[in-house]
């Protein structure tokens, strides 16, 4: 007789189903496609007369609408189809103005007992929500050529500083040759430099009449270069998608000069690239003195309070072009700070400026271009027209203690403004020139087709295993085919506890893991029947099955999600989806092919006597 399944593995079997089958439920639930209105700035309140007239312009439009949700300044309304989502944004968008986004959005339906227990269903990907994918690229010698232009001015200045006496300082394709009369006054200069920019790789060489020093940024710094830039364009970008008010946006670094950014439900592709590709700047200038001529002021607002302001002179001390970094920190007394780095060129007018402005108050303007919709009409019809607008407003307005210089602090923050300005200085503009590699987009009707046909083709291909396994393997068969269901349920848990976006290759990886799921038990019974054979009882026919084929099926299945880990760390974003749904039921299948299945089988033929077994073939 087989001998007794261990307690703790029924048990095991039986915790995992039931948890699986508790988070794979959500995903039994579709959302809802709706629209998401929001305030476009702090400020903005979601009144009742504005809810009114959404309601009124929908109702306007014939589209229908229900479940409506508010949570704070965010308003929810769930549609009938997914069809109506772009006429119903156009008409609420027309109504309420830029100051609010309205956004397309999923609205779960999930049962309120899975949510408690923290189930959640899978998210779709790009390729099954439908939308745009963006792939641009950061223009890193452009950005490491103009970090080696500013060294350049910093030089000039820092040599006259220390009375160091050259004859040019030039940028010869990312080098900067520094050239001198006399071997003496190199040498100097070699002394300074290697002492104060450690960042430089220094070679010596004579031209002519000249002693030069050749100096090449190393290539530490200029990762450090690269991976500033890229964090910065990283942050600028999630800005200003953030505007686009698109739910569950995608922007990630992809290598080393990359950034992905995907936008499900987005159709327009030319606007979405105009707000990617928007100027935002900074500007420092100090506070007007009280009786200065309007000539020479401009009143602004505080850009977390519209109604506050305050009169600034016209003169801009520097621009955010010249904020190398910028670092939310606290100060002697634990109060909130940002720590600002301006370059050569910038640190110099900021010292000349303040260091007759001590006592004063210089403010921070935050400069935006950004595109404003209005409406006309055209041939008796009321057509959309987007236009550029520049908003300037005021995010910090600090006394100046002492004269400014390269490196500064500005103080006087409340809680959670550090974080904020520091954003701001670094998000203000992109760090580094991007540019648009590659572009496609996915019509919500294709992805929905794309999940209608990715079903279908793992219900015939779990159809067609099933049936197989049947006939030839009768009632182990059925014991494999349970097993592979459970598989199906167990990973689908899995990628919804983790919040693994569901792709179409996803789905491809689905339909090879209901392949491979049961290609295990293959293995298995095929060895059970060669023990049969071999004048096994059946009870030792099963137990030396399970046994003499674990390890094969160990290391067929080791090379796999080998395999399957290598696609996830060098693939890209359909790549990865694959690699993660394939390493995942690898692993499930393992559990369900082995585990399961044995489970079953000595529930079935366990504890008394059996003279044959149903497991096909001639035996």
């Amino acid at each position: 007789m087989l001998n007794k399944y261990p307690l703790w593995k029924n048990l095991l079997i039986v915790v995992v189903l039931v948890l699986s089958v508790i988070y794979a439920a959500p995903n039994l639930y579709p959302p809802d496609p709706a629209i998401q209105i929001t305030p476009s700035r702090s400020g903005a309140e979601l009144t009742e007369e504005t809810l009114s007239r959404v309601h009124k312009s929908l109702d306007d439009a014939g589209i229908e609408f229900f479940g409506e949700e508010q949570n704070g300044q965010t308003a929810l309304l769930r549609l009938r189809s997914s069809d109506a989502q772009l006429p119903a944004k156009s008409a609420v968008q027309r109504v309420i103005g830029d100051e609010f986004i309205v956004a397309l959005n999923l609205a779960p339906t999930t049962p309120q007992w899975l949510i408690d227990l923290g189930a959640g269903p899978m998210t779709l990907g790009l390729d099954l929500s439908g939308g745009v994918h963006f792939l641009m690229e950061v223009d890193m010698d452009e950005y490491v050529t103009g970090k080696i232009n500013n060294y350049r001015q910093e030089l000039r200045t820092r040599l006259r500083e220390e009375n160091i006496k050259y004859r040019r300082v030039v940028v010869e394709d990312k080098t900067l040759r520094l050239s001198f009369d006399a071997a003496e006054v190199r040498g100097d200069a070699r002394n300074f430099i290697a002492k104060s920019y450690r960042e430089f790789v220094i070679t010596d060489e004579q031209e002519g009449q000249y002693f030069d020093l050749l100096l090449t940024i190393n290539e530490q710094q200029i990762k450090s270069f690269e991976d500033y830039a890229l964090k910065q364009n990283l942050t600028t970008i999630r800005n200003r998608v953030n505007e686009l008010g698109v739910a569950e946006p995608l922007v990630q670094r992809q290598g080393r000069n990359r950034i992905v950014v995907e936008l499900p439900g987005v159709q327009d592709t030319a606007e979405a690239k105009k707000i990617l590709g928007k100027a935002a700047n900074l500007e420092f200038r100090l506070e007007a003195l009280p009786g200065a001529s309007r000539f020479q002021t401009e009143e602004y607002p505080f850009r977390a309070d519209e109604f506050r302001s305050a009169k600034l002179e016209k003169t801009v001390i520097t621009n955010g072009d010249s904020v190398t970094n910028a670092k939310p920190s606290f100060d002697e007394n634990g109060m909130p700070q940002v720590n600002i780095d301006l370059d050569a060129k910038g640190g110099a007018m900021m010292t000349q400026v303040t260091a007759k402005a001590i006592q004063r108050r210089m403010a921070v303007l935050f400069v935006e271009r950004k595109p404003k919709t209005t409406y006309e009409l055209v041939d008796g019809v009321e057509q959309p027209k987007t236009i550029q607008i520049t908003e300037k407003s005021i995010i910090s307005l600090a006394t100046i203690q002492s004269t400014l210089g390269n490196s500064f602090r500005i103080t006087g923050l409340e809680s959670g403004e550090a974080s904020e300005l520091s954003l701001l200085l670094r998000a203000g503009a992109l760090a580094a020139p991007m540019y648009f590699v590659e572009e496609r987009t996915v019509g919500p009707s294709l992805g929905k087709e794309n999940i209608q046909m990715g079903v279908q083709s793992v219900v015939i291909g779990l159809g067609l295993v099933l049936l197989a396994m049947t006939v030839f393997y009768r009632v182990f068969g059925i014991v494999a085919n349970i097993a592979l269901l459970a598989n199906i349920v167990v990973l689908v848990a899995l990628m919804s506890i983790i919040g693994a976006t569901l792709t179409l290759p996803g789905i491809a990886g689905i339909v090879l893991t209901v392949g491979m799921a049961v290609d295990a038990n293959v293995l298995i019974f095929a060895r059970i029947r060669e023990e049969m054979k071999n004048g096994r009882s059946p009870q030792q026919a099963i137990h030396e099955g399970y046994d003499r084929a674990f390890l094969t099926i160990f290391d067929a299945n080791l090379t796999t999600l080998i395999v399957a880990v290598i696609l996830f760390a060098v693939g890209t974003g359909p790549v990865k989806g694959f690699a993660v749904t394939l390493s995942f039921g690898i692993l499930t299948s393992m559990f369900t092919a082995i585990v399961v299945t044995r489970a079953i089988v000595n529930l079935i033929y366990g504890g008394r006597r059996v003279e044959s077994l149903s497991i096909g073939g001639k035996v």
